[in-house]
């Protein structure tokens, strides 16, 4: 499986969440709202996930193996950062608060 597009969706500059990313595999599957988190000064991504009854989350989609997870990962923050680079060098480009836990679960 091959990456053939990732757009970063949203900056946000506030809080541990930094973007939200859409990737395409083969041209043929996109995967959306895949986040990029800066804990512990480490970036990492988090895959979407839906809420369950107990108030604990699941993932609905997400890498089987830790070889892939790194792939993705590696080239998610890739693209986050040259994202990070445009913006700065546009200089006036919005970076957007973080949203609330209402806006993300929905």
């Amino acid at each position: 499986m091959v990456i053939t597009d990732i757009k970063v969706r949203k900056l946000f500059d506030e809080g541990p969440m930094k973007a939200i990313i859409s990737v395409t595999f083969d041209g043929q599957l996109a995967v959306h709202d895949i986040k990029v988190i800066n804990a512990r000064d480490k970036y990492f991504i988090v895959m979407p996930s839906r809420k369950n009854p107990d108030n604990t989350y699941r993932d609905i989609v997400h890498p089987i193996n830790a070889q892939f997870r790194g792939e993705l990962e590696a080239a998610v923050i890739d693209a986050y950062n040259k994202e990070l680079e445009l913006v700065a060098a546009a200089g006036d480009a919005p970076v957007e608060d973080a949203p609330t836990d209402a806006e993300v679960e929905a």
